[in-house]
């Protein structure tokens, strides 16, 4: 009677023998640390809004990587099945920020850490990453200096769009480089993108009025972030 006890709450099939606290262990520090990862994540975003289905999936990521770890142990049959059944798994959604990736491989490397048992290691190494990221964050390392943004003109088809508005731009802007040509409005229009930087004193309604002036008064846009293109 014992012995069979002792099998309900050992897991033998596993490479080395694994108690079922040794997984509630795994499971439970695994999500504190994802939590933490997430939270960094929430602290350091720079967007208008994050996802919250992005944020709960980086939680869910680092768990089931820590448990699929303990489910392999050391069987190398087992491992190259699983790693066939996950090459079958695409991403369903477009990652716009690599920075978001970057979050993915953390908490990929805290929950394979965990999974294989190294816990100190593991929430060592989340927190002292941790503690970088916001430290990167909170001295805005890598910031670009210069007033960026981007211009959006729409044009008629008729309109021949090249150097068109070059003498406008060299007016008010310090830099500008035409990034992007592509069709709008079913063919009828072209909608042209410029990388913009501004000058110490510029009156971006005067530049803006006067593309109006000469694009026939259709739409101009001024975009503050890149990332909302």
């Amino acid at each position: 009677m014992a012995d069979r006890i002792m099998d309900i709450f050992m897991l033998q099939e596993i490479g080395t023998v694994t108690t079922i606290r040794e997984v509630i262990i795994t499971v439970f520090v695994s999500f504190i640390l994802s939590m933490i990862i997430a939270y960094v994540y929430i602290k350091t975003y720079r967007g208008r809004f994050y996802s919250q289905n992005f944020v709960q999936t980086l939680v869910i990521i680092g768990v089931v990587i820590s448990i699929i770890i303990v489910a392999i142990g050391s069987n190398i049959a087992r491992a190259f099945s699983l790693s066939g059944a996950l090459a079958i798994v695409r991403f369903r959604s477009i990652i716009a920020d690599p920075k978001d990736i970057a979050f993915i491989f953390f908490v990929l490397g805290a929950g394979l850490a965990t999974g294989a048992g190294l816990l100190v290691p593991a929430i060592i190494f989340v927190i002292l990453l941790s503690a970088l990221i916001l430290l990167l964050d909170a001295v805005d390392f890598g910031k670009n200096r210069g007033k960026n943004k981007l211009l959006k003109i729409t044009i008629p088809e008729n309109l021949n769009y090249e150097g068109l508005f070059d003498d406008v731009l060299e007016k008010y802007l310090k830099e500008y480089t035409l990034l992007r040509v592509r069709t709008v409005e079913l063919g009828t229009m072209f909608e042209l993108v410029y990388s913009i930087v501004h000058g110490e004193e510029v009156n971006e309604k005067d530049m803006i009025d006067e593309i109006r002036a000469r694009n026939g008064n259709l739409r101009v846009d001024v975009i503050m972030d890149q990332q909302y293109m």
